[in-house]
């Protein structure tokens, strides 16, 4: 007999009371069983014009107080977010058949972290970062290989490429994280975390 959890959900829904703490269980059982990019979720912003843009991100770090990406700042993603300082995430594992929707405010990240996760990165990753005009029109793909030259020509010391000033994380701080689990006939399993004050969660069963 399979157990349950206080709310009779399947256990691996658990009772704690932070949805971080619970967070980071769901995210262990995926790295052992997502081929690719367990990390990868969608990420949903709101820009000036009104419409919604939803595109695929990687997490890098997560902590109590939010879940963080990095980008260039001048990106279409970027220019939502400082203008709706507010954004919506999901992650789908299929191999679980589970997913969970994070909702919250976004703000950046200090310099010292976005410095220590950029040094972290490759020798590429890094002189791509200084190319990529991101989200720009792009004439053709000769015209971004020559950047790319250009600043391996700029900074050929592999382990001296700084980080650009236009480029940094984001760090969303949740107020609501709902997870899911596939459930027969289409009876999911839902239960949603929502912030009651700095270090305080409640939790509600939600209809599938």
């Amino acid at each position: 007999m399979n157990q349950k959890n206080s709310f009779g959900l399947d256990n691996c829904f658990k009772d704690l009371e932070n949805p971080i703490d619970l967070f980071g269980e769901w995210f262990n059982e995926a790295k052992k069983t997502e081929i690719n990019d367990p990390n990868a979720f969608a990420l949903a912003t709101v820009g000036k014009s009104g419409e919604p843009s939803v595109r695929m991100v990687l997490l890098k770090d997560y902590k109590k107080k939010g879940f963080i990406f990095y980008t260039n700042l001048n990106s279409k993603k970027s220019d939502d977010i400082k203008f709706c300082p507010t954004a919506s995430i999901c992650f789908h594992w299929k191999s679980l058949l589970r997913q969970i929707r994070i909702t919250g405010t976004i703000t950046k990240v200090s310099d010292k972290d976005a410095d220590a996760y950029y040094n972290s990165r490759s020798y590429g990753s890094k002189i791509g970062a200084w190319a990529s005009k991101q989200s720009s029109i792009l004439k053709n793909k000769d015209e971004l290989i020559k950047v790319i030259e250009n600043y391996k020509k700029k900074y050929s010391e592999k382990d001296n490429v700084p980080r650009p000033d236009f480029w940094s994380g984001w760090n969303l701080n949740p107020h609501e994280i709902e997870f899911w689990l596939n459930g027969k006939d289409r009876i999911h399993q839902r239960l949603l975390y929502s912030r009651a004050g700095a270090n305080e969660w409640q939790r509600y069963l939600l209809n599938p």
